[in-house]
């Protein structure tokens, strides 16, 4: 089966730059994959990507060594399901507030005797090769997120889940479950004790820790504190940060 480079840098103890595709286009995708990030993630959540955009835009990106993430929309087995099939290697999920909430998760992406996932792979096979079924269990990755007051208090419990193997932060959601307004970069002390906490509990339970950044140097100040997986912005953030930066140079300003 095709290695998984996301596992094969947390093995050596490197830590994941991981692109964000919010844009439903294959051709954005490719152009993502064609850079040198770790992995790229297909968003079907909070991206305007539904589930025929997400197959073009993971196969778009096979020629590539970025391996292909996904974000579902919900805790749904079916989504889940249906996107590691179309040939995902990881799986992000939001709003896992509970022991039974992570198990379920993390259940829909293993095969039996492991989990509940059913059999279908499609592009699995396609992409990871024909020795996908005897493989996958041990190849794919799950990554709960953790962005309510609700999974603060359970987060030792949820990281004990078998086969979890990261948590992902969402600061926006993560800070106005906290009672803050919503912000990329968290600042309020509650939030930043809380991001914080999380990783603390990562580390205790040899989970991998990741979070969303909006910008590289964001990335890097969460990497050197010990997240060993960051997203950078997305596609379309990107591209309107570069176009503004270049019209103000063009306008006589900074860039």
């Amino acid at each position: 089966m095709r290695e998984n480079n996301v596992r094969s840098i947390w093995a050596d103890g490197g830590a994941v730059v991981n692109g964000w595709l919010a844009i439903p286009s294959s051709y954005s995708a490719e152009v993502m994959a064609a850079t040198p990030y770790d992995s790229v993630t297909v968003d079907t959540q909070h991206g305007m990507v539904d589930f025929p955009d997400a197959v073009k835009m993971l196969g778009a990106m096979s020629a590539y060594s970025p391996t292909p993430f996904a974000r579902v929309p919900w805790n749904d087995p079916a989504a889940i399901m249906k996107l590691l099939d179309a040939g995902a290697y990881g799986i992000i999920c939001p709003m896992i507030n509970t022991r039974e909430q992570c198990e379920q998760f993390v259940g829909a992406c293993r095969y039996a005797p492991e989990g509940y996932r059913s059999f279908g792979p499609a592009r699995g096979l396609l992409y990871g090769g024909p020795d996908y079924p005897a493989h996958a269990n041990d190849t794919i990755v799950t990554m709960a997120m953790i962005e309510t007051e609700e999974a603060l208090n359970n987060v030792d419990e949820i990281m004990k889940v078998d086969g979890l193997d990261g948590i992902y932060i969402g600061p926006n959601d993560l800070a106005i479950s906290l009672g803050n307004p919503p912000n990329p970069e968290p600042t309020a002390p509650n939030v930043i004790e809380a991001v914080d906490k999380i990783l603390a509990a990562a580390k205790k339970h040899k989970v991998a820790a990741g979070i969303h950044c909006p910008t590289g140097a964001s990335a890097r100040d969460k990497i050197e504190k010990g997240f060993q997986f960051t997203t950078i912005a997305n596609d379309a953030r990107l591209m309107a940060m570069a176009s503004n930066a270049e019209i103000q140079v063009a306008r006589g300003g900074n860039a």
